[in-house]
């Protein structure tokens, strides 16, 4: 029975060993998304002195507060946000997906074609003067007027899985900072998977493709001249000859109507009609309203399922979700936008 009884014992303890070790994995790190670009080697491009002058940009600065409406918008939305906010754009999905070499850089001008900035920690701007160049994976910590600026004449900037940002109190327009991504140049160009905050205009341009990017905390700052800046999520200004695409974003402007907010989307005939522009499926909140949809002569407009959430005011911005919309120019089209209730949203006209 003593021979029995330590076989029995044995065998158990076999089996034992045999369970626990088939239980075991490797551990893996998540694959990198498919729409991932493939990129080289990290350039090293030379800090300019020149970087830190202002750019020539069409945004006027004081550009007149809008009052509030008469009456009422509509049907007021429900005051919570609901399922409809879920699957957008957050921290968890934007941003870089590597660990970050810091590099305390200044502001550096870039003059390399096809130059690519890969897994870096940029203390500093970003001041493009080439063509194709590439940001990827990296951060960037500006106290400059922009976080990046494509310089006319010049084409092909591509932004992707990059926190931009700025140090409040510490940029040259009286401590604010403007851009984080600011196109001057050619062509379209593409900021997308982007983690967005502080800049008082965070994506300014009238032609690019902008998609899956999470623009929020924007931070309220005076001007040199004693104004509160104007703030948006995304700025236009009109007259562009190219297309703006706007995809997928969390645009979020939390900056009260007293202390400059405009919009979370502004598209504003500043310096021509504004044309060529959509506007799918975006998660918008916040501002005086929260789209500015072009105003008088805005044609080619298309702005389709959109969320308007309520997490900053009732009807999404201050004063309303949507003004400035021409229902009538040739090619608009506003189709399936609503509350983050489900309620829809029908715009007044323009005027």
């Amino acid at each position: 029975m003593t021979t029995l009884r330590r076989l029995l014992l044995g065998l158990a303890l076999l089996l034992t060993a045999a369970c626990s070790s088939g239980g075991e994995t490797a551990d893996r790190s998540d694959p990198a998304p498919t729409r991932a670009p493939r990129v080289a080697a990290d350039p090293t491009p030379s800090p300019s002195a020149s970087a830190s002058s202002a750019p020539t940009l069409a945004t006027p600065t004081h550009r007149p507060r809008p009052s509030a409406p008469a009456r009422s918008p509509g049907t007021a939305p429900a005051p919570t946000a609901g399922g409809a906010e879920a699957g957008f754009p957050d921290a968890g999905n934007t941003g870089p997906r590597v660990r970050l070499r810091p590099r305390a850089a200044g502001n550096i001008s870039v003059r390399t074609d096809g130059a690519v900035i890969r897994g870096q920690d940029i203390t500093g701007s970003l001041d493009v003067y080439a063509n194709n160049v590439t940001v990827v994976d990296s951060r960037i910590t500006s106290t400059n007027w922009w976080g990046i600026n494509l310089r006319p004449g010049y084409s092909g900037l591509r932004v992707l899985h990059t926190t931009i940002t700025a140090v409040p109190g510490k940029g040259p327009d009286n401590g604010g900072v403007n851009y984080a991504v600011s196109n001057m140049g050619s062509s379209s160009i593409e900021v997308g998977w982007c983690d967005i905050s502080v800049f008082g205009n965070a994506l300014s341009m009238g032609q690019g493709n902008l998609h899956d990017n999470y623009v929020h905390g924007l931070v309220p700052f005076r001007n040199n001249g004693g104004e509160w800046q104007h703030t948006d999520a995304v700025i236009s200004g009109g007259g562009s000859k190219g297309t703006l695409v706007v995809r997928h974003n969390t645009l979020l402007n939390p900056v009260p109507v007293d202390q400059g907010a405009s919009a979370a989307v502004g598209l504003f005939a500043d310096t021509g009609h504004v044309s060529n522009t959509v506007i799918d499926g975006n998660l918008l909140a916040g501002g005086a309203y929260a789209l500015y949809g072009g105003g008088d002569g805005a044609t080619g407009i298309t702005v389709t399922n959109n969320v308007f959430s309520t997490r900053y005011h009732r009807y999404s911005g201050a004063y309303g979700a949507v003004t400035a919309w021409n229902a009538g120019g040739a090619g608009n089209v506003w189709r399936g936008n609503r509350f983050s209730d489900g309620t829809p949203i029908t715009p007044e006209p323009a005027g």
